[in-house]
């Protein structure tokens, strides 16, 4: 007999996880609370609610954290200006957070011993979530059902759904690839994109279209910051998931936002996968064109140094972790003067600022004009600057030191 009674699972209502709520039954003998997080994955979760039940499942979760999921992860990675190795903007790790903290959260609430998620024991996600989980609560259980059960293939999974009468929609047309979807991207990887020549076919992007079919006359778009924040679009205020999922259509609509990378996942593997992510590849370039104007030169130059150690703490899943919160707190006190407004040109898949402006700006025009600066700045003052930069360099160079 398990001393596991209940167990909390992330649910999505899709294949794995309709398996996953029938094997912890099955395999536990144990209640089942079942997950479901609306973070602008772009599909309605409502349905959740009826498959859940039909699988005799009694304490049902389905929450809107849209709103949350931007204002408390999204933005706040943004203003570090995180990337992953050069071209990874993070959409599905930033994710991972929240969905734990909700877990625990849940698991508390209801009383239920373990926590459970449909992650493989090949990918990133079971790292994330489970590193989360442990950091909230230590003592949690964690069952992780791809790296007990054997059932690792599609076939596999729906023999089992047969055998035991669950209820899952084959329909027809649906993408092969395995997807990942919120706000802030959408993934895919598997079948041809396994093999890192072959080409991402055109009708596998679901939020942009092709550069070469984006309109042929650019989008223009301003974006106002406050501390380090969007806060209004084109003058709109909005709120922080609402500014996403606007910049999510104008960006893809001018085929903005897509990558094909090969990644190094924290686990050991190299991994090929596609990436669309369109509103954060504005959001990425626009941040950085109103910090190139409020920041001072030795604080944009600290943050650039820590931005990989950051993005790679999130990509391996230390959300909860007393390094992030302490780069989080050197990133946020930079933000403080992080304020105006970014003009943008949009056009065919590329992103070009063609202005900014703040009233913060440290930008002073009567010392960087080429013109008559009416004795802002003494150019003879760079004589003495520049010698004394070489004597390290002279002194060298008068002992016969080579380069």
């Amino acid at each position: 007999m398990s001393d596991i009674k209940k167990v909390v699972l992330a649910y999505s209502g899709g294949l794995d996880t309709s398996v996953i709520v029938r094997w912890l039954q099955d395999t536990y003998d144990c209640e089942v609370v079942t997950f479901t997080a609306d973070i602008g994955q772009g599909e309605e979760v409502e349905p959740a609610r009826a498959k859940a039940e039909a699988l005799g499942v009694k304490e049902i979760y389905i929450e809107d954290l849209r709103e949350e999921y931007v204002r408390d992860y999204v933005f706040p990675m943004f203003r570090a200006n995180a990337i992953y190795e050069g071209e990874y903007l993070l959409g599905t790790s930033i994710a991972r957070p929240l969905i734990s903290r909700r877990l625990i959260e849940i698991a508390n609430e209801t009383g239920a011993d373990a926590i459970s998620h449909g992650a493989t024991g090949k990918g990133n996600d079971q790292v994330r979530f489970e590193l989360g989980a442990y950091a909230l609560k230590p003592g949690v259980k964690v069952i992780a059902p791809w790296r007990e059960w054997d059932l690792n293939s599609r076939e596999k999974l729906m023999a089992y759904c047969d055998e035991r009468n669950i209820p899952v929609e084959k329909k027809k047309g649906k993408s092969p690839y395995s997807m990942d979807a919120n706000l802030l991207h959408i993934s895919y990887e598997g079948i041809n994109l396994e093999d890192p020549w072959a080409e991402a076919e055109e009708d596998m992007w679901r939020w942009s279209v092709s550069p070469e079919q984006a309109p042929d006359e650019p989008t223009y778009i301003e974006l106002s910051y406050k501390k380090g924040d969007i806060v209004a679009v084109d003058g709109q205020d909005m709120k922080p998931h609402e500014v996403l999922e606007h910049l999510n259509k104008v960006a893809g609509a001018n085929g903005i936002g897509r990558i094909d990378i090969v990644e190094n996942r924290y686990v050991g593997m190299k991994s090929r996968g596609c990436y669309e992510t369109p509103g954060g590849t504005i959001m990425l370039r626009a941040h950085r064109a109103i910090e190139s104007i409020t920041l001072d030169r030795e604080v944009a130059h600290l943050k650039d140094s820590i931005m990989p150690r950051y993005a790679e703490v999130i990509y391996n899943g230390y959300w909860w972790s007393p390094e992030r919160e302490a780069l989080q707190a050197l990133i946020d006190t930079t933000q403080e003067y992080v304020n105006g407004t970014v003009r943008l040109k949009l056009y065919k898949g590329n992103v070009e600022v063609v202005g900014r402006k703040s009233d913060d700006s440290l930008f002073d025009e009567k010392i960087a004009t080429f013109e008559e600066d009416e004795g802002a700045y003494d150019q003879k003052d760079a004589e003495g600057f520049i010698k004394l930069n070489a004597l390290r360099l002279r002194i060298a160079a008068s002992k016969g030191r080579k380069l």
